[in-house]
Order: structure tokens, then C-alpha cells, then sequence
């Protein structure tokens, strides 16, 4: 009698989410292993997702089978991916995983060359990060994907960053205009002043405040689909006189001068090696006494992001997360005094809860939008960084330097 597919399979998922197995694990044949009352399911459709993780142990090739549609989950997609990375077992090197891995698949007829990976995956050209033309291509992979999904995922807020939610029954709008009043007033943000928001996004942080705060305020990004969105949503809230919005690298900003900075979310695309000259090109358009406040997510000792990571191929090529006292020291080396750090890590895993939520209530939409892939990455990675922000690897820090 043949035997099943969770039979033949089953030191591969040992190995790979350790034992007992902290989920239902689905094979396309049918059969089944793991608990029926867990979190979820992992539905391993065709043999092509075994291929795909022997051929990239660990979260790439992982991603790669749920983005190319070989693997699923069923259940809350945030706590499936809490229970696989609570109880995976860390080291899934090639060498560690090859035994059992390799044996189970041969076994399940699932060993053969490596399938090609998703169109969507991404690998910068050019030996160099960080050039201004290959932060320019980078940064329109991940933003450019469509205005209209960014509307269905972020909801009318239209802010990709961490929210802040001052009242635990806040919308997500609400929590997003917290963060930005909670930035102005920072700021110490006066009528009359002028503020630079540096990777402005589409615009929400200057519109707020120029309307609230009665500043005139430039916003500069290098991703001409913000731009255009960003220009319009300002023109509609009838904020053009005072509101300017352009296609600019801040390494271009010339001897122009600002009474206030906002960084929202854009250090982690500076990269490590420039986050000097980042923070001393802010400080040479502040006057003294000008503020600075960086908002950015953060690692322990900081982390750039590896080649073979699901987040650099698909998400964040050249992403780089910044030590908190890292990014203190280059503030103070280029002249700021460090008057406050702040944690959000709580409010972006609500925030993140709140973008797979909207992303899965127009799943249809979304698709239509971006296509499958595309759609699947976001919803990969989002639950992920959820897990990441609630755990306590990823955090989330506002830095006000005077």
C-alpha cells in the first residue's frame, strides 16, 4: 500500500518547523500532519514547493512556493506566521536540513532542478548601494507599484509608516494623524516656519502640518508615482500655496534652509555607510536650534538586509536597519543634540495588523491591481514584520535632535 504524502514527508516538516509540527501542514494528495485546533494551516499544493525549499532552505524559498501560489496558508496569517517562527528551528542551512529534506523529497517524487522564482523578485544591478541612480530603481520596485493599491492598503490616511494609536480605539487614520501631530509637536512646529519632510511619500506629514500647524512645508521623494499622487492630494485639500512637493534625492537639496526636519521612515533606505553624510546634509539646511526628528525602524546592532533574504529579493533591496545607538551617535557626530527617543515597536505591529487586514478585505481588488504575486508578497511580508514588531526583533524609534 503507497504510502501518503505526510507519511513520506514528514522528517522535512520536522526539520523545518520542528516537532510536534505547531500547525496543520495540508499535501496535495490529501493527507494531513500536525494539530487540527492550531492556528492554521500550511497547505503545500504541488511537489514544486518542496523543490523550491530545498533549493533555498529557510524564508526564501518559503516565499518564493507562497508567492508563486505552491504553498498557502488557511487561518489569521499573522498567527500562522507567530506559531512557524516561535518554534522553527533557527540554523536551517542547507548542510543542517540536506539529510532530511533531501531524502523526504526524493522519496515524494519532488526532487529536480530548481523552478525559475517568481517574476516579481528583484535583484538590484550595479556593484554599488546606494548610487543615486540605484536608490532611484529600488526605491520605485517597492513604492511604483500602483497608487490604487497603496489607496486599498492603507486606507485614506495614505501613510506607510508606523501609526500611533494614543487611544487603543482608534481607526487607522486616527492613529496616523496622532503620529503626525505627535511629530509636530516635537517639532515645535510654529506659523510662519518652513519644514522639509525628507522621502515625503504622498504627502500626509506636510499636508498635517501645514493645515495644523500653519507652516509652508517641501516634501521630496524619488518615486514619481508619490509625486503625482502627492501633488494632487495636496491641490485637493487646498493646500498648494503652502504646500510643495518634489522628485528630489536629499543629497540634492543645495544651500536651501529649513526651520524643522521630518524623517519618516526614509534612514532605512540611507543605508549605514551614509548615514553621516545623511544626517550632516539635514543639519546644514537647519539653522541653530533647528529640529530634526527621525522616525525609523530599528534592529539590535543593526542589520543589512542578506542577498538571499525574502525581504531584499521582494521587498527592501538595499534595506538597511539601523541601530538605535548607532543612529544616535551620527546625530550627535553631525552636531545635533539627542533630546529624545521614543519607542512606537507596539504601535506598528497594530498598524501592520491593520494593513493585512484592508489588503485581505479586497484580496480581489488587490489582485486586480497589482497582480497575484505582487499581492502575495505584501501579504507575506507584512504579517511577517507584524510577527517581528510584536516579538521585539524589529522596533520602531522616533529620535528629536536639536
Amino acid at each position: 500500500m503507497a504510502t501518503s504524502m505526510a507519511e513520506q514527508l514528514a522528517p522535512m516538516i520536522d526539520a523545518l518547523l520542528g516537532t510536534p509540527a505547531p500547525l496543520r501542514v495540508q499535501f496535495w494528495d490529501g493527507s494531513g500532519l500536525g494539530p487540527t485546533d492550531g492556528p492554521g494551516t500550511l497547505n503545500l499544493r504541488s511537489p514544486l514547493a518542496i523543490r523550491r525549499i530545498l533549493w533555498a532552505p529557510g524564508q526564501l524559498g518559503l516565499g518564493r512556493a507562497y508567492v508563486a501560489g505552491d504553498l498557502d496558508f488557511e487561518g489569521d496569517v499573522i498567527e500562522v506566521m507567530r506559531a512557524v517562527r516561535n518554534q522553527a528551528p533557527r540554523d536551517q542551512s542547507l548542510l543542517k536540513l540536506a539529510g532530511p529534506v533531501v531524502s523526504a523529497a526524493r522519496k515524494a517524487g519532488a526532487v529536480g532542478a530548481p523552478p525559475p522564482p517568481p517574476a516579481c523578485e528583484h535583484q538590484p544591478k550595479g556593484l554599488r548601494a546606494h548610487t543615486l541612480g540605484r536608490d532611484a530603481t529600488v526605491i520605485q520596485h517597492h513604492y511604483d507599484v500602483s497608487n490604487e493599491f497603496y489607496d486599498l492598503v492603507l486606507g485614506p490616511a495614505m501613510t506607510y509608516s508606523c501609526a500611533r494609536f494614543a487611544e487603543p480605539t482608534m481607526t487607522l487614520a486616527e492613529a496616523q494623524a496622532s503620529k503626525h501631530d505627535h511629530i509636530c509637536r516635537k517639532l515645535d512646529l510654529k506659523p510662519g516656519q518652513r519644514l522639509l519632510d525628507i522621502g515625503c511619500g504622498w504627502g500626509s506629514m506636510v499636508m498635517h502640518a501645514a493645515a495644523h500647524y500653519g507652516v509652508s512645508a517641501v516634501g521630496v521623494t524619488i518615486s514619481p508615482a508619490q509625486v503625482e499622487r502627492a501633488r494632487k492630494r495636496v491641490a485637493e485639500a487646498g493646500l498648494a500655496d503652502r504646500v510643495e512637493i518634489r522628485l528630489q534625492d536629499y543629497r540634492d537639496l543645495g544651500s536651501e534652509r529649513f526651520d524643522a526636519v521630518s524623517s519618516i521612515g526614509m534612514s532605512e533606505h540611507v543605508g549605514n555607510q551614509n548615514l553621516d553624510r545623511y544626517f550632516a546634509i539635514i543639519r546644514r539646511v537647519l539653522p541653530d536650534h533647528g529640529r530634526l526628528l527621525n522616525h525609523a525602524i530599528s534592529s539590535i546592532g543593526g542589520s543589512k538586509l542578506s542577498k538571499n533574504s525574502f525581504a531584499y529579493r521582494y521587498v527592501f533591496p538595499d534595506g538597511e536597519l539601523i541601530d538605535l545607538g548607532r543612529t544616535v551617535e551620527s546625530m550627535q557626530r553631525a552636531g545635533f543634540e539627542v533630546r529624545d527617543v521614543e519607542s512606537l515597536r507596539e504601535h506598528y505591529a497594530t498598524t501592520l495588523r491593520h494593513w493585512v487586514r484592508n489588503l485581505e478585505a479586497d484580496w480581489d481588488a488587490a489582485i486586480q491591481i497589482a497582480g497575484i504575486e505582487r499581492a502575495r508578497v505584501w501579504r507575506l511580508y507584512m504579517a511577517a514584520s507584524a510577527v517581528g514588531f510584536a516579538g521585539g526583533g524589529l522596533n520602531l524609534h522616533q529620535v528629536l535632535g536639536v
